[in-house]
């Protein structure tokens, strides 16, 4: 049976002893398909007592949390759509304080702390700023999770050290951790948690079973009876189930569709007719059909009967689709809306009448710079689209890029795509990192790690290097290595060469972009983008290459003349 994710909560929040409640507390469990793409989230702040507006700044921060999360793309990691959305709520709690009396006393404006957990398939994400805390039960045993931001200067004395809407930047503590289920999180303020112990707070929770709420409410009345003077919130999350790999949402569609028949032309198929084949691989069959609805012309993808059984495979097959549907750019291959129930595993996608680059450098063996300007521009912006959306293409290379009747260039073939998001959710198949083709892949795919944007630029930087040259920047060479220190001896070979006008700093941004340390390439596209078309400073201050590298012939013929000269230089003096 194919199990979601199920959580119980319990919570409670009350002045105390004080005449406002400063704290602000929420969660929401979404519905399907909501629940799987971005899971539960508690979010819990404590407004700073020093302020008379704090509680409006732990409202907003919680508010925050609960609504912007879910509307950040589903394609993101929970990390940086839950970093994304608590940037942004400190930017602007801190442009309020800013443009309040308190500007230059930072602990009296628009200040809180803020713990939050989001609880994506079997892994709960913990954010933290401040001194509230998150706890883990397990076996009756209370963790504490997140480390109090707080500065103690006496026995007596301590301050906030950081907090959101306290500065203009803020960091953010963060933990993923694996869960079982039976796991209890709890979130709780320091009005709280000073004034109760583990053995309280284990008992309460145990002694309450499924009563949550009444645990949360026995736990905030206990502090209040030991003293605490400050306002008490607590949440309670427990694990009571999580999601079975089986309840992938790619799982249950290969489950329930069954592969297609082998087109034919002028073959009527779905609501589709059959124009012809564009390409058969082992991999996927490729045909050009016409919607009979609309007239349009339009794409079809099958997969190959040779990958029936291969789960993987069929995964990444369907994620084509998925992944297409969230990028809107021109410069990324577009899907076709499916307003017909699909039957078979296939995808449609928007015909491009043109060529493939691949194509376009046979025919244009010698471009000129400009166009190879202009083609690297377009196929930079059209990662850019995958990279805003934590998804790593992986695959780069000329045969998946085309270019139509106008001149756009469009990638095309998601098939090896990381996405972050998805690699979150559980499922029953093995999750692989496909290689692409090994003449364009980054040297660390070779050493088996994850790739990343800069991954994406070196294969970028191989393109550009092969238009200007019809080489590669390392031959084969790259491909072979199997260790750092084999790949630190790879020696690029420059593109300047006598026959070709290419000023030294193009040579030197493309050698940038295809560094076989990640660290030492370009970080961002726009920036490669931008030394391909002005002279970067710190390029033109490095010497010349080597005449052995520029000129290598005149280099030993050089050599040569020298010995010669040295020769008849010792013969003289000997003899003389």
């Amino acid at each position: 049976m194919n199990q979601q994710l199920k959580v119980s909560i319990g919570q409670h929040s009350a002045a105390g002893r004080k005449d406002i409640n400063q704290d602000f507390h929420g969660a929401l469990v979404p519905r399907e398909p909501q629940l799987t793409a971005k899971g539960v989230a508690l979010g819990l702040a404590d407004g700073v007592s020093s302020s008379a507006v704090s509680q409006e700044a732990a409202q907003a921060a919680v508010t925050a949390l609960l609504d912007d999360y879910y509307c950040t793309s589903d394609a993101w990691s929970v990390k940086t759509s839950v970093e994304h959305v608590l940037v942004a709520i400190n930017s602007w709690l801190h442009a309020q304080t800013q443009q309040s009396q308190h500007r230059y006393e930072r602990e009296r404006g628009y200040v809180c702390t803020f713990s939050g957990v989001v609880i994506k398939s079997t892994t709960a994400h913990l954010f933290h700023v401040g001194d509230a805390r998150i706890y883990r039960l397990r076996g009756g045993k209370l963790e504490q999770l997140t480390e109090d931001h707080r500065v103690r200067i006496s026995s007596q004395e301590t301050y906030l050290a950081r907090a959101l809407g306290m500065d203009r930047k803020v960091e953010i503590d963060y933990l993923a951790l694996p869960l079982e289920v039976g796991d209890l999180l709890v979130l709780a303020t320091d009005g709280v948690y000073e004034h109760t112990d583990a053995s309280f707070v284990a008992a309460a929770i145990t002694a309450c079973d499924d009563r949550l709420d009444e645990a949360a409410r026995a736990i905030c009345d206990e502090a209040y009876q030991r003293g605490s003077g400050d306002n008490l919130t607590l949440q309670i999350v427990r694990i009571d189930g999580l999601p079975s790999p089986e309840s992938n949402e790619m799982y249950r569609q290969l489950s329930a569709l069954p592969f297609p028949p082998r087109l034919e032309a002028r073959m009527r198929f779905e609501g589709y007719e059959i124009v012809r084949e564009i390409r058969i691989s082992s991999r996927s069959h490729i045909y050009l059909a016409v919607d009979g609805e609309t007239g349009q012309r339009v794409v079809i993808k099958t997969p190959s009967v040779d990958q029936r059984d291969s789960p993987a495979y069929l995964e990444r097959f369907l994620m084509e689709e998925w992944i297409a549907k969230r990028i809107n750019s021109p410069h990324v291959l577009k899907p076709c809306s499916q307003t017909r129930q699909r039957h078979y595993i296939y995808v449609v996608s928007e015909y491009i009448e043109g060529q493939t680059l691949a194509q376009w450098m046979i025919d244009n063996p010698k471009p000129d710079l400009a166009s190879v300007r202009g083609l690297v521009e377009q196929i930079a912006k059209g990662l850019q689209a995958f990279h805003r959306l934590e998804m790593v293409h992986q695959d780069l290379k000329p045969d998946n890029i085309m270019i139509d009747g106008t001149g756009t260039v469009k990638i095309i073939d998601f098939g090896a795509t990381r996405v972050a998001g998805v690699m979150e959710i559980a499922t029953p198949i093995e999750q692989i990192n496909l290689l692409g083709s090994a003449a364009y892949a980054a040297p660390e795919y070779f050493l088996g790690e994850n790739g990343s944007a800069r991954s994406d630029i070196y294969s970028l930087g191989v393109i550009a290097y092969q238009m200007l040259s019809g080489k590669l920047p390392y031959g084969v060479e790259a491909a072979k290595t199997r260790t750092r220190a084999a790949q630190k001896k790879l020696a690029y070979q420059s593109v300047l060469n006598e026959e070709r006008d290419i000023p030294a700093w193009v040579d030197a941004a493309i050698r940038k972009a295809v560094e076989p340390d990640p660290l030492a390439r370009y970080e961002e596209l726009s920036e490669f983008v931008f030394d391909l078309h002005h002279p970067n400073q710190d390029f033109l201050n490095k010497t010349r290459p080597p005449l052995i590298e520029r000129h290598p012939v005149i280099f030993w013929k050089s050599v040569s003349f020298m010995l010669m000269l040295a020769l008849v230089v010792v013969s003289a003096a000997r003899f003389g």
